[in-house]
């Protein structure tokens, strides 16, 4: 439920106490303050709702049915860790209230309390989880098409640590859209109006790798013939983005660990180094805690990156997503081509949505464009669509008819595990003989058509006379 603070900016407030007393009476103080309130009596209503959309803070009573609010406030931390929350407790659950503050719960009020206290408490945690006022809009992040809940806790993180200068680590797939966050987090930072740079440290020679980060003075080397500026002192003031940093050169990594701590940068075959001011964001697909134990990352660099990590989720973990990045992508594409593409039919948007997307965005938008060069009608058919991702025979099931195939699939297996014994096919199955018989009759079933020798046989040709 989205709510208005008295400032007129977003606030929705979460309550969560099984004392409905208690919830009337704050949800009538915090409603004449000018906030709207979403009361919920367990903690297991709210991590429901939260996994819906996400208030502005939750205030939580500790003593609660089932999981309890320490708990509740551990599952918040895990899974949303930029949402303030303010614990009520009795004296005897103070020692634990405190304890929380100390792993991140915002503040804890003892009952009874003091309502202008309260009002205090929720001021000073909106007011520090409330995005930076550097991009006022939402323009900073309008390359980044969502509807996901994970991609919005994801953008929210993000907006908050765009404020610092902490340097970040993005993790994600291929494809997954990490130099996407990386601009967005650019644009809503202090850095905005400063250049913005990308590299990819993979897809670099390692002998051009060193030149192309830090720059190299006339006569460097074979080839230099005249004084080149880095992408270092190009970002100057700004942001560079490592990409694919976990494919960087062991020599690299020292170099590049010095810069990070020394904030000067030496260009090759330079006798003097030079002062730079760049925030940097790494991103990379690589298992870099596998990579250090393997000897091919550096620890001490890994820190240094590794400040704040955003986890960029695969694809398939925001299937909301796909039908409206599709669509998107079919509009921009479609303006390259001189014919007129409205849209994908309806069973062509259901395949889209579960289909298997090893490649991620890249690989959606890799299909949607060869659907548009390959289309003859202004509606994408499936056909295409099942050409475009290889699989032609692709079976739709709803999940009644996905159950019986299972359930057949299964039943059949056991008899050829069994050679058609059905006794001991239903022991297998944890069912009584009765209960499977009705089973095997339901799928259409045989089970002497398992049994080898003449039984079979016989079985058979009667099946056939009939």
């Amino acid at each position: 439920m989205e709510l208005e603070s008295p400032m007129g900016k977003t606030a929705p407030l979460m309550l969560v106490d099984d004392d409905p007393d208690l919830l009337r009476l704050l949800t009538l103080r915090l409603n004449a303050s000018g906030y709207r309130i979403l009361a919920v009596e367990s903690a297991e209503a709210a991590l429901a709702q939260l996994a819906i959309s996400l208030p502005a803070l939750v205030i939580t009573d500790v003593r609660l049915p089932g999981m309890d609010g320490l708990a509740l406030f551990a599952e918040i931390r895990s899974r949303y860790p930029a949402l303030p929350v303010i614990l009520l407790t009795a004296h005897g659950t103070i020692p634990d209230a405190v304890d929380a503050t100390t792993q991140g719960a915002f503040a804890y009020l003892t009952k009874p309390f003091d309502g202008h206290v309260l009002l205090d408490k929720v001021a000073q945690a909106l007011s520090l989880a409330a995005p930076a006022p550097l991009s006022p809009d939402q323009s900073w992040r309008a390359d980044i098409l969502s509807r996901s809940q994970r991609v919005a806790e994801l953008l929210a993180e993000a907006r908050l640590v765009a404020a610092s200068d902490a340097s970040i680590l993005i993790r994600g797939d291929s494809g997954t859209g990490k130099e996407l966050l990386a601009r967005a987090i650019h644009r809503a930072s202090a850095r905005a109006e400063q250049p913005f740079i990308a590299v990819n440290c993979g897809a670099i020679p390692e002998q051009l790798l060193e030149s192309e980060l830090f720059g190299h003075v006339k006569g460097a080397f074979t080839g230099a013939v005249e004084h080149r500026e880095g992408l270092f002192q190009a970002a100057h003031g700004g942001t560079l983005f490592l990409d694919e940093i976990g494919d960087m050169p062991l020599p690299l990594q020292v170099k590049l660990l010095r810069v990070l701590q020394e904030k000067t940068v030496r260009q090759v075959g330079a006798n003097q180094a030079g002062e730079v001011d760049v925030r940097i964001i790494s991103a990379t697909h690589r298992d870099l805690e596998a990579a250090m134990r393997e000897g091919q990352f550096r620890e001490d660099l890994y820190y240094r990156l590794n400040v704040v990590t955003l986890h960029l989720p695969a694809l398939e973990e925001r299937r909301e997503d796909i039908a409206l990045l599709a669509n998107h992508f079919l509009k921009t594409i479609a303006a390259k081509y001189p014919k007129r593409l409205t849209g994908f039919a309806p069973d062509a948007l259901e395949i889209l949505s579960l289909a298997h997307w090893p490649g991620n965005v890249r690989q959606l938008y890799n299909v949607v464009e060869q659907v548009c060069a390959l289309s003859t009608a202004p509606l994408i058919p499936a056909s295409l669509v099942q050409r475009a991702l290889r699989t032609p025979t692709l079976d739709l099931l709803r999940y009644a008819e996905a159950k019986q195939k299972f359930e057949r699939d299964y039943l059949i297996r056991l008899l050829k595990l069994t050679d058609g014994n059905v006794s001991d096919a239903a022991r297998l199955a944890d069912r009584n003989r009765t209960e499977f018989y009705r089973l095997l009759q339901k799928n259409g079933l045989d089970p002497r058509r398992f049994r080898g020798g003449e039984e079979a046989v016989v079985a058979g040709r009667q099946e056939e006379r009939l």
